[in-house]
């Protein structure tokens, strides 16, 4: 991975991002709103799953699920634009191996949630009804993963020798 980073590093490609201070700052905006976009829709999904917030339908908090994996493409796009820009400072960062390992377990998460048959299960539910445990278990672990991304992408520049 190494030798692919120092590779990565001498690009145009790399070269454009590092040296033109415009598209970093552009990321990190556009970064934090599809993380915001992202958070807040499966988030939402995830409260009123746990019980925490029982008065929609599961079917309308449900609707808004496209528009977290909207902002989750605008975070795999701005993310690989940060790690083209800079390989070297992500490769060898422990936050940044964390962040992926969280990210993609919470990649799992999502992909069981469907396969199981949870998502199918809870679509139908009316305000006011409880999840079944394992719409908890799994909205619980969602939250739980999600927040790891959000932690250890923030820990970038603190931990490690990185940034």
């Amino acid at each position: 991975m190494h030798a692919f980073a120092i590779w990565l590093k001498g690009t145009d490609l790399s070269w454009l991002v590092t040296h033109h201070g415009w598209v970093w700052a552009t990321c990190e905006a556009l970064h934090f709103i599809g993380m915001s976009i992202l958070f807040g829709c499966i988030g939402a999904l995830d409260v009123r799953m746990l019980g925490w917030w029982k008065s929609p339908p599961v079917a309308g908090v449900n609707a808004l699920v496209r528009w977290g994996v909207f902002g989750f493409l605008i975070n795999l796009v701005t993310g690989a634009v940060f790690f083209i820009g800079e390989p070297l400072q992500y490769v060898d960062n422990p936050a940044f191996r964390f962040k992926m390992l969280f990210l993609v377990l919470a990649g799992w998460n999502v992909l069981l949630f469907y396969v199981t048959g949870v998502a199918d299960r809870i679509e139908s539910l009316e305000p006011d009804d409880d999840a079944p445990i394992s719409a908890k278990v799994f909205a619980g672990t969602s939250l739980f993963l999600w927040v790891g991304v959000m932690f250890f992408g923030r820990m970038l520049p603190f931990l490690g020798n990185s940034f």
